[in-house]
């Protein structure tokens, strides 16, 4: 119970420091907005209070702040003189909100999910760019452009780069002062780990100690005294009846205009553009990667804008700057959003002589330390590390959003990434693989998830390229959607171009409703003809292609539905396998054999008895099986009890508790050196587990002689050349396998058991 009430009062003191930072941050960018947008100060302040209050309430996002947006700045001014009056703009951002309800009602949020993250993370860079090359200016006190303005032609016809040549002859050294140290006391606070840590945020003791360097410089005077164009500017009136005759009023008279409702149409399609696409990138910054529901936030900000309109605000977005600070300072929930709206609320009212104090300067070294956070070199080299693929588009990205501004360049970056996808789908539309099946080579050509018109051209070409009597596999196990047109391709492929040519088709993993059923014409399993044209070696090569794709998770597409039905009536296997009962080491599995494939004979050690040898005969002598390949492994629990019992005292029932274990336990210690292990303890366990896979090794080698020696009609099929018996040894760690012989040779027929 303590801990969870010391976990609430550590999030909500983080939240109420969070809040007041994101406070500082906002107030200006309010005001900076509204000059920029031609409209009256105030109506920058009032939207922000209703992005923290309204919106923060509503919103299902724990880290997004709302408020008015420099990415609207132009649509605002264009929208106010094209409708003639400020009043007639606020009629169409209410119903700009309503539109934006009805979004978030419909569920619309869901194309948030189709923003590349190539973009979003360009968003970030370039965001972070932007602070960076917005706020050097501002902290040097070059102060001609207001804060919040973040496109890269400016008001005053200067623009993003221009502006540094003009802080030359408009330099000021009091606000300079106040900025580099503010910049100065920010890193060194985030180096600290006591004070990194602690309740007091570094942005708050900026802005205290910027208003005290202001108050001491005023009192020196001169040129290093701040004047009121280098501070925040609230519009402030005499009393609150004072305040409330300052708001304004939608002009509800202009209701029937046509011009109005493309105007909100405008207003509502580009906020909640914008609205998504920082939600996004601001969940990406959540250290709590927290998923914040885009169509809730629609909703949201509908209710957002239709008040903000009522009471003569701009209109309101998600906004990645401040949803940025609100992050940086620790905020831990949405609290801190709303506390930020009830701050500027209150001091908007009542401290409004007080707010006018704050340098610029000191705001602008908290928003320039955020945008080094946000274009960390981290960020680009994880880009870079992504491929081109995703570097690309993330660079057009940053770089047409600093030069544009964010819509104009999140577009040119999602153009981008789109060609990008195009051209990957038009040259890769298909994954093909030449499949080696028994009943000879299958090109597989798997389909990608979404197969469009896009896709056709490339596509045909593909199965033009399969050679007359060939045999292909279309599989669409993992596509969605194919385009109609590609469809048509692909039957008129199967019923025309392929049998004129002699290509067999084969169909896995269409859907019902396109009306192909599934159908595999090619041979994936052992048949009596495929058995008796091939030779012992040609088995033994079939083994070791299995193990390479098996080692390469590139194993046959094998229909085993088809299977069962296909060998019900009777079995052809190529190879007998015996191997030990290890259940890390399945046969069919190891070499990506299908049903019927081989006979696989298993017992404990790989040993073999009177029975097994029954069964081996049988699998050769009348199945027809061309090999017989005794398969051990490391790390053999049957070899090392053999081992470890060898010296023992006692029984091995007695040491294990299995009666018939001995059987097996004494065949394999005829593979052991009685001397040699008798110093298995003084090994470490890394020589322990090489000794046993020595004598593994060992018993392998000596159950191919013993398999010979003691079957009459297994060695007589040897010298007739019918089979070949050969020895492999299989690694638990690796999945490798080392052949110990090749074919069964005269020496070893020759050669007797130990």
């Amino acid at each position: 119970m303590e801990n969870s009430k010391s976990s609430i009062g550590s999030t909500l003191s983080r939240d109420i420091t969070g809040g007041l930072v994101v406070f500082l941050v906002a107030l200006p960018l309010c005001l900076g907005v509204a000059l920029a947008s031609g409209a009256p100060l105030l109506a920058g302040v009032l939207a922000g209070i209703v992005g923290g209050i309204v919106v923060g309430l509503l919103s299902g996002s724990h880290s997004s702040v709302s408020g008015p947006a420099a990415g609207l700045t132009t649509i605002v001014i264009a929208q106010i003189a094209l409708l003639g009056s400020f009043q007639a703009f606020l009629l169409a951002v209410v119903l700009a909100g309503f539109i934006q309800i009805f979004l978030g009602v419909i569920r619309a949020g869901f194309i948030a999910a189709f923003f590349p993250s190539s973009v979003i993370k360009g968003l970030l860079a370039a965001i972070g760019l932007i602070l960076i090359l917005k706020q050097i200016p501002h902290l040097l006190g070059h102060d001609p452009d207001p804060e919040g303005e973040m496109t890269f032609e400016q008001p005053d016809h200067e623009n993003t780069f221009s502006e540094f040549a003009a802080i030359v002859n408009d330099f000021h050294p009091g606000a300079a002062l106040i900025g580099l140290f503010s910049v100065a006391v920010l890193y060194f606070w985030g180096k600290w780990k006591r004070l990194k840590y602690s309740v007091i945020p570094a942005p708050l003791v900026v802005v205290l100690l910027g208003v005290g360097i202001h108050l001491l410089l005023q009192g020196i005077g001169g040129r290093w005294a701040i004047g009121s164009s280098h501070l925040v500017q609230v519009p402030f009136a005499e009393s609150i009846p004072g305040f409330f005759k300052l708001l304004e009023s939608p002009d509800f008279s202009q209701i029937t205009r046509r011009a109005v409702y493309i105007a909100a149409l405008t207003i509502a399609i580009v906020a909640s553009l914008e609205t998504l696409l920082n939600l996004e990138a601001v969940d990406k910054i959540d250290p709590r990667q927290r998923v914040s529901p885009p169509s809730r936030e629609l909703w949201a900000q509908g209710v957002g804008n239709v008040v903000s309109g009522l009471i003569g605000g701009l209109p309101v977005t998600s906004v990645i700057v401040r949803s940025s600070v609100n992050i940086n300072a620790g905020s831990k929930t949405k609290l801190a959003t709303i506390i930020h709206g009830f701050l500027l609320l209150i001091c908007v009212l009542f401290l409004p002589v007080w707010l006018n104090m704050i340098p610029l300067s000191c705001l602008a070294a908290i928003l320039l330390v955020t945008g080094i956070k946000l274009v960390s070199p981290a960020l680009i080299k994880q880009m870079w590390n992504e491929g081109r693929y995703q570097f690309v588009p993330f660079v057009l990205t940053v770089v047409s959003i600093v030069l544009t501004d964010l819509l104009i360049g999140v577009m040119i970056g999602m153009v981008a990434s789109i060609a990008f996808i195009l051209s990957s789908n038009m040259r890769r539309p298909v994954r093909r693989i030449v499949e080696k099946h028994l009943g000879g080579d299958v090109l597989h050509i798997e389909l990608a998830n979404q197969v469009s018109f896009l896709n056709r051209a490339a596509l045909t070409k593909v199965l033009n390229e399969v050679p007359a009597g060939g045999h292909v596999l279309l599989d669409a196990q993992q596509t969605d959607y194919i385009d109609p047109d590609v469809l048509s391709m692909i039957r008129d492929f199967k019923e025309e171009t392929a049998p004129a040519r002699g290509v067999e088709v084969s169909l896995l993993g269409f859907r019902r409703r396109y009306q192909l059923e599934d159908q595999t014409q090619y041979v994936d399993y052992s048949t009596r003809e495929i058995q008796s044209q091939l030779r012992p070696a040609d088995v033994l090569q079939i083994l070791k292609d299995g193990h390479e794709r098996f080692r390469k998770g590139k194993r046959l597409t094998r229909d085993f539905n088809r299977l069962i039905t296909a060998t019900a009536a009777g079995q052809h296997p190529l190879a007998v396998v015996l191997s030990c009962i290890d259940s890390r080491t399945p046969a069919e599995i190891i070499f990506d054999l299908g049903m019927g494939d081989i006979f696989s004979v298993r017992i404990a050690g790989n040993i073999t008895s009177r029975k097994v040898l029954g069964s081996v005969e049988y699998g050769c002598a009348v199945a027809g099986a061309k090999l017989i390949l005794v398969l051990g492994h490391t790390r053999c629990g049957a070899v090392t009890a053999a081992v470890k019992l060898m010296c023992s005292t006692g029984t091995i029932a007695e040491a294990t508790g299995c009666q018939h274990l001995n059987h097996v336990v004494e065949d394999v210690q005829k593979s052991v050196d009685p001397i040699s292990c008798q110093r298995i303890d003084s090994l470490s366990p890394a020589e322990q587990d090489s000794y046993v896979d020595g004598v593994a090794r060992r018993n392998v080698s000596r159950t191919v002689v013993q398999v010979l020696h003691e079957s009459q009609t297994l060695s007589e099929l040897v010298r007739e050349g019918k089979i070949s018996i050969v020895g492999a040894m299989y690694d638990v760690n690796t999945g490798d396998i080392e052949f110990l012989s090749e074919t069964a040779t005269n020496h070893v027929l020759d050669s007797k058991p130990d």
